[in-house]
């Protein structure tokens, strides 16, 4: 009989285990990553002051994203950001986050954050008038949109379907080049940039698929307790016909 109780004990612990699962890459879906900056920064829309922050996706698509900076207790919104996905060949086993070159006693303007383990990160999305003085500032482009939706940048967004998130997604972005010149985006990021910046091992052995732990469905999981079920009913037969 006690070999029939241990037998039920790691079913019941399998099952436990795989409950768990979800909420324990619950980070890796949103990416959250708590940052400490020595100096003030500037984001879309705002200066940050020196201090701790987290950082986390609200919403993910194939070539927008919404990221939300909060304070280290995550009881306030400081901004709700247009990205766009800026691939790199090579992940970091750390938190990256580039910055533009600044004007003379300015404060250092975030560029893009990369999560650890990913090969791709978020390149911020600032109004065009912002955009305009960093990239001349730079060497490089700096993503733009239009400067009416600054004030969205600092909606206090708690989902990705309220009107204020929703008009960040389907802003028109732009590049603005060191020359000042408006570019389109797909002259910065072209697609096939994507395929080309992200070879399937580097997928399988650096990352997680974004939209696993997300996945709404229970029908995956439904079958595995559906199999374990039947697994557990086949031992307890054949311990009862071991042991009797």
């Amino acid at each position: 009989m006690k070999q029939l109780t241990t037998i039920l004990t790691l079913f019941g612990l399998t099952f436990l285990g795989l409950a768990l699962t979800p909420s324990a890459k619950a980070d890796e879906w949103n990416e959250k990553t708590i940052v400490t900056f020595n100096q003030p920064v500037e984001i879309p829309g705002r200066v940050l002051p020196a201090g701790t922050y987290v950082f986390k996706l609200l919403d993910s698509q194939s070539d927008r994203n919404v990221v939300q900076i909060f304070n280290k207790d995550e009881n306030h919104v400081y901004a709700t950001i247009l990205a766009i996905p800026d691939y790199r060949m090579e992940p970091k086993g750390k938190t990256v986050i580039t910055f533009e070159e600044r004007r003379a006693g300015a404060p250092e303007a975030i560029r893009a954050w990369f999560y650890p383990g990913r090969n791709y990160g978020e390149e911020f999305v600032y109004p065009k008038l912002k955009a305009v003085e960093l990239a001349k500032a730079n060497e490089q482009h700096v993503l733009s949109m239009p400067n009416e939706l600054a004030a969205n940048t600092q909606h206090p967004a708690k989902s990705a379907s309220e009107p204020q998130v929703q008009a960040l997604k389907k802003a028109p972005v732009t590049a603005i080049e060191h020359s000042g010149n408006e570019v389109a985006l797909a002259q910065v990021h072209p697609p096939e940039q994507h395929a080309a910046s992200t070879p399937s091992t580097t997928l399988a052995q650096n990352t997680t698929p974004k939209e696993l732990p997300h996945t709404a469905s229970s029908l995956p999981l439904i079958g595995l307790f559906g199999l374990l079920s039947l697994g557990s009913a086949f031992a307890v037969r054949f311990a009862r016909r071991h042991f009797a």
